[in-house]
């Protein structure tokens, strides 16, 4: 079957402290403007499960996790199996998810097949429908405290244009992971400029106030 948009053979930076791979899901089930990867959104799969599994075995040794990042993982139909498959070469797993498919999040946790999670804080709910075309907040919220019952790390993330959100909006979604019993950094990664994104953002005329933003949250450029 037909799993991936594309892979990275090499990544030291997308899964904490692991020499890892890249899974590039195709599709999406949201419509971020601010998302970096249109091609990937609104692309279909070319790369087989049985291609990526074979440059898995030649890279045993080599590299130690995978990251299912896309696009969105949690669509692709065989997931499951297919992330069996690629424990069973011996390697961790990521997932990198916008978090509304938290039937799917479950199943994988009851089979211990995820090491990491990068679970998307896209927006407050009042802006979910504006900045990502959709989407349910309470989804989030149920794949955050499904999270939270397992033994399993994880992070929360947004991307930061200050045309789509201000600062006191981040700082009330920091507030309210706090007061949702989340102890871990929140990353907020801040909008690159110059980079096509699936709403053709223009690069943002307003200032980010770094100074305010540091007391809440964990700043990634």
């Amino acid at each position: 079957m037909k799993a991936l948009y594309d892979l990275t053979p090499f990544t030291l930076l997308d899964f904490p402290d692991i020499p890892a791979a890249i899974f590039w899901f195709a599709g999406c089930n949201l419509r971020c403007s601010y998302c970096y990867n249109p091609d990937i959104v609104l692309g279909t799969a070319h790369i087989d499960e049985e291609t990526a599994l074979a440059f898995l075995t030649k890279r045993i040794g080599l590299l130690e996790g995978v990251v299912l990042s896309g696009g969105e993982a949690t669509l692709y139909p065989n997931l499951l199996p297919f992330c069996r498959s690629i424990k069973a070469l011996g390697y961790k797993l990521k997932l990198d998810t916008n978090a509304m498919r938290p039937d799917v999040i479950q199943i994988l946790l009851n089979e211990s097949l995820l090491d990491y999670v990068a679970l998307d804080y896209k927006a407050p709910a009042s802006e979910m429908s504006r900045i990502c075309g959709g989407g349910n907040e309470h989804r989030f919220w149920e794949s955050f405290h499904m999270l939270q019952m397992h033994a399993v790390n994880f992070e929360v993330r947004t991307t930061f244009h200050r045309d789509l959100l201000n600062e006191s909006q981040i700082i009330s979604m920091s507030n309210t992971l706090v007061q949702e019993g989340y102890t871990r950094p929140f990353y907020v990664q801040l909008f690159r400029d110059s980079v096509q994104t699936l709403g053709n953002l223009p690069s943002s005329k307003h200032i980010v106030n770094y100074r305010l933003l540091e007391h809440y949250v964990t700043l990634r450029t």
